[in-house]
């Protein structure tokens, strides 16, 4: 059963850093917060709209929620309120800080029916944490994910790839550490370098040398297929596509099919393996393997860019599916 959200943005409020590669009004296209009816507005619109309600949340993004002035933040919970409930939509799926996690703030949240919580924890390495000004540790991820858990939410988590003074070793060891922490859910989110940002000055001084574009996709491919090999569902992987971020973008990582592409990846080394172990690394000719059915363009690749790679190298690929073969697998055919 797929899973849909009622996305409302809340702005740059609450967060108590401006973190180096902050633009929220860019990333969500918006530039005031909205009152309540403006959410009532958006919900009553989603609820004519969506038929299967219980599958879908209002999800309130882009600022750090709990973070938020507290009256507003109530008013927010309470104006959509009669959009929940046995025949409305599923829940509430809120977005915040790991620092603004406590008790309290949970207790409340349960008492307002939201079901879901994202933490922005970008990275595991505090060293990073601290050169990027997130203003919190890697050990405040892993208590306000046991307390939300404790707590019978579902559990989110946000990283970001490409961090200014992150190695790749870091961007590995945060995937580990985040697969031992085992949220439900992960949004993978190469860094963007927006105008107006600290990042931006690092990068225009020369001091934030971003890595190759083909490199990241290369390390997001590897953790959306570890993530997802360990039971952890991948929402979302590289920012929506959106002409705010096009137009305010100095540099990084932003392609609007970004995900399409890190599978692509997948799939070149799943089928470079085969032909490896099966073939040997001198093969040329015909090969036929199979993907679950869902997979068969990820498999032939982003604009059949895995197609065309390998018949460039001598090699004409087949796909055929296979209900069998699980997500990010393929086996081959004789």
């Amino acid at each position: 059963m797929s899973h849909s959200n009622v996305s409302i943005f809340i702005p740059h409020i609450g967060c108590p850093n401006m973190c180096s590669f902050c633009n929220q009004r860019i990333i969500s296209g918006t530039q005031t917060a909205p009152t309540g009816e403006d959410v009532r507005q958006i919900c009553s619109q989603a609820f004519n709209e969506i038929k299967d309600k219980k599958n879908a949340e209002i999800a309130f993004f882009g600022g750090s929620f709990t973070a938020i002035e507290n009256d507003y933040m109530m008013l927010l919970l309470e104006s959509v309120q009669e959009f929940l409930g046995e025949d409305g939509f599923g829940g509430i799926r809120i977005s915040t800080r790991p620092d603004c996690i406590d008790d309290k703030i949970l207790t409340l949240l349960k008492k307002y029916k939201v079901t879901s919580i994202e933490l922005g924890a970008q990275s595991m390495q505090d060293d990073v944490l601290e050169a990027n000004n997130r203003g919190h540790k890697s050990c405040d991820v892993v208590n306000a994910s046991n307390l939300i858990r404790n707590y019978g939410f579902e559990l989110g988590l946000q990283m970001m790839v490409g961090l200014y003074k992150s190695s790749l070793q870091d961007e590995y060891d945060t995937m580990r550490k985040i697969i031992r922490i085992h949220p439900d859910t992960v949004r993978i989110y190469p860094v963007v370098v927006l105008a107006g940002t600290e990042l931006a000055r690092f990068f225009e001084s020369g001091e934030y040398v971003p890595e190759p574009f083909d490199t990241i996709v290369g390390i997001c491919a590897d953790m959306l297929s570890e993530f997802e090999n360990n039971g952890i569902s991948v929402i979302k992987c590289g920012l929506h596509a959106s002409e705010g971020v096009e137009g305010d973008m100095v540099a990084g990582y932003y392609h609007p099919a970004f995900r399409e592409l890190c599978e692509s990846r997948i799939y070149r080394s799943l089928t470079e393996q085969l032909i490896i172990q099966h073939k040997g690394t001198d093969y040329v000719g015909k090969i036929c393997f199979a993907v679950n059915p869902s997979c068969i363009s990820k498999a032939l690749g982003h604009k059949k860019s895995n197609y065309d790679y390998f018949k460039s190298h001598g090699i004409e690929i087949k796909v055929v599916a296979d209900e069998k073969v699980l997500k990010y697998k393929c086996e081959l055919r004789r």
